[in-house]
């Protein structure tokens, strides 16, 4: 039987191995276990392995090493995932700032580093402490990270409360926007929560000033979970970010029937700023007889009016693929982090089933022309179709052409 060191060194081991594993790009026609292989669109490239699960986090977060008082070397205590992870890049390090969750649910910010962005993601040694609002929060997650021109880094997360008006419900909960600012991701600085007539999930804010004042992406929504009146992605305009209040806002990007943004939509990361205009990632859902579908999607607004839409492909930009499709909520794709390099290379941190994380990676120009060159939804089967033949007609000319 092996001893209480020799079972600590191997365990120890295994992990390294899997922090220093080397990923690569998935190719149509292989996979790790060959069992599937991802599509091939001309967009982005997929990667093996997902970049941080819940075996990524650091030993000493899980495991008592002391054999006198942990002598079956037990986890004490069990993380459950590791998803949504807001994304920089500060001072040539790739950084994200995961949700992690327990295995008591509760979730709770980590910062996981990588030289490269692709893989030997490592946590650092203790988890995120973020003060707590006036309220405390039961739970926090979601961070969408933003170096804003003011100078400073702002994490923007959900913060979830007990609807204490429901006291017989175990099940009613609250959701505000939470926000902090920080200059290194280490100390954060708590400010009060984002005021507004409704309940807020997935505010974004944008990285510069507009007509002097702060801008958010927000999501409206009547409950914590069913978004009600709230009709899509939202735009509001706060003098002070220290007390923050939503007193006017509109809906940027709406919802439509029979559409991936049918029952709600929400801004992922902040957008990405380009000559052409501002890149935007979002996530779309619709109700199936499976219950929710989570994808993402993309659109463009104009460089000097980010609420002005000037670019919508029509249709999701990334799904859940074969075993992305397994995992504690199914059939979901969810991204709240991006980083733009300074190469026009883009790494894009998504979800599956929020169970665990993954990494795509395309290019500035090439989700550009995604955006402004595929076609818009015409929202009916015949738009649909019509738009199906153009492309059809146009490549039989194109063949026609080759052929002369």
């Amino acid at each position: 039987m092996a001893t209480f060191e020799q079972k600590a060194k191997v365990l120890r081991q295994q992990h390294e191995e899997l922090l220093t594993r080397k990923n690569e790009p998935v190719t149509a026609g292989t996979n790790h276990v060959g069992t599937f292989r991802f599509s091939q669109n001309g967009i982005y490239e997929k990667y093996r392995y997902p970049v941080l699960t819940a075996e990524h986090t650091p030993l000493e977060w899980k495991y008592d090493f002391s054999e006198q008082d942990n002598p079956f070397l037990m986890q004490r205590i069990m993380m459950n995932a590791v998803l949504n992870a807001g994304a920089i890049k500060l001072d040539g390090r790739y950084l994200l700032v995961c949700r992690v969750e327990g295995a008591d649910r509760k979730s709770f910010f980590a910062v996981a580093e990588s030289p490269n962005g692709i893989d030997n993601f490592r946590f650092w040694e203790e988890p995120v402490t973020m003060p707590d609002d006036i309220i405390p929060a039961t739970n926090i997650y979601d961070m969408r990270v933003t170096r804003h021109e003011d100078g400073w880094i702002y994490g923007v997360f959900c913060a979830e409360r007990h609807d204490d008006t429901q006291p017989g419900n175990l099940s009613a909960a609250t959701a505000t926007a939470g926000i902090a600012r920080t200059k290194d991701l280490k100390t954060w600085e708590r400010l009060p929560d984002l005021k507004a007539k409704s309940q807020q999930r997935n505010v974004v804010l944008h990285p510069e000033f507009v007509d002097g004042k702060y801008a958010f992406y927000t999501r409206p929504q009547d409950g914590f979970i069913d978004t009600g009146s709230g009709g899509g992605i939202g735009w509001a305009l706060v003098d002070d970010i220290t007390h923050a209040e939503v007193t006017e806002e509109r809906i940027i990007n709406a919802r439509h029937y029979h559409t991936i943004t049918e029952v709600k939509n929400g801004e992922g990361p902040h957008p990405i700023k380009t000559p052409k205009g501002w890149l935007h990632l979002a996530h779309g859902v619709r109700a199936t007889a499976d219950g929710l579908r989570y994808v993402l999607y993309m659109y463009m607004t104009a460089l000097d009016n980010p609420t002005q839409v000037i670019a919508r492909p029509g249709g999701y930009f990334l799904v859940p693929e074969c075993d992305e499709y397994l995992g504690d909520v199914m059939n979901v794709a969810f991204s709240n982090g991006w980083i733009a390099d300074e190469d026009g290379r883009v790494l894009i941190y998504y979800a599956s089933a929020d169970t665990r994380l993954h990494v795509a990676v395309s290019t500035i120009d090439r989700l550009t022309d995604y955006c402004m060159n595929t076609p818009e939804d015409g929202l009916t089967t015949s738009a649909s179709v019509e738009t199906i033949k153009k492309l059809i007609e146009k490549n039989k000319r194109q063949q026609n052409h080759e052929t002369l």
